[in-house]
């Protein structure tokens, strides 16, 4: 594969190498390449959970007539 790369973005490989953090441009893509990778990976871990409620309602068990709402909290006598 041959890529063409901007100007900008050869300087900034080669100051990467100039500064003794990577070795060669391929070290510099390799450790690129794995950044987005882990990025991607922590995009889906923080994807939207559903609740317990929504699982429920898109499982098998979808129809069943299952009341999910929760009973309302009247409230404790104390005593002071």
């Amino acid at each position: 594969m041959t890529i063409k790369l901007k100007p900008e973005q050869e300087r900034i490989i080669q100051s990467e190498i100039d500064s003794g953090h990577f070795r060669s441009p391929d070290e510099v893509l390799d450790h690129a390449l794995a950044a987005l990778q882990e990025k991607e990976n922590k995009r889906k871990a923080l994807a939207p959970r559903k609740n317990l409620a929504q699982f429920l309602m898109e499982s098998p068990l979808a129809g069943a007539q299952l009341d999910l709402e929760r009973q309302k909290d009247y409230g404790r006598d104390i005593e002071l």
